[in-house]
């Protein structure tokens, strides 16, 4: 979810791992970006066009050698539209509301603290993939992801 490290992380493990690292963030609609700017959480149909863009983009990627993608995959369809086109290995980076919404109001994003709650309230957390808390640091992740993929 937005606030947990993902970008951090998914730039030192994209150069970690040499592969190209993206965030999914880059790839919403302006009307997506001005909607959580302007404080109202995306539904269901905001988000479905962009997860299509971004499965496409997932095999492309692939098809190029991999990469990381750094996104906030909510719910089990969400992650089931993401790997509809390619193999996705997940990684899910584990923290709780009130550690998220200090991060949250340290930075300056279009995502205001003050969805966080929303995000919470979608999360269906995955039964798979590799969890790690983000009370570690970014250099302890990427060491242990790292570790994990190369395995």
């Amino acid at each position: 979810m937005s606030g947990c490290g993902k970008t951090s992380v998914g730039k030192a493990l994209g150069k970690s791992l040499q592969i190209p690292f993206y965030d999914a963030d880059d790839f919403h609609p302006k009307a997506n970006i001005e909607k959580m700017r302007s404080g109202t959480p995306l539904n269901d149909d905001d988000r479905w066009p962009w997860l299509d863009t971004l499965s496409r983009k997932l095999l492309q990627w692939q098809s190029e050698g991999g990469a990381v993608l750094a996104c906030s995959a909510l719910k089990e369809m969400y992650r089931e539209q993401l790997s509809s086109k390619t193999k996705v290995d997940w990684v899910y980076l584990d923290g709780d509301f009130n550690t998220i919404y200090e991060r949250m109001k340290q930075r300056n994003h279009f995502m205001k603290p003050e969805l966080l709650q929303s995000q919470f309230d979608t999360l269906e957390v995955p039964s798979y993939g590799k969890h790690i808390s983000v009370t570690k640091t970014v250099d302890q992740i990427v060491k242990e992801l790292t570790s994990y993929f190369k395995s």
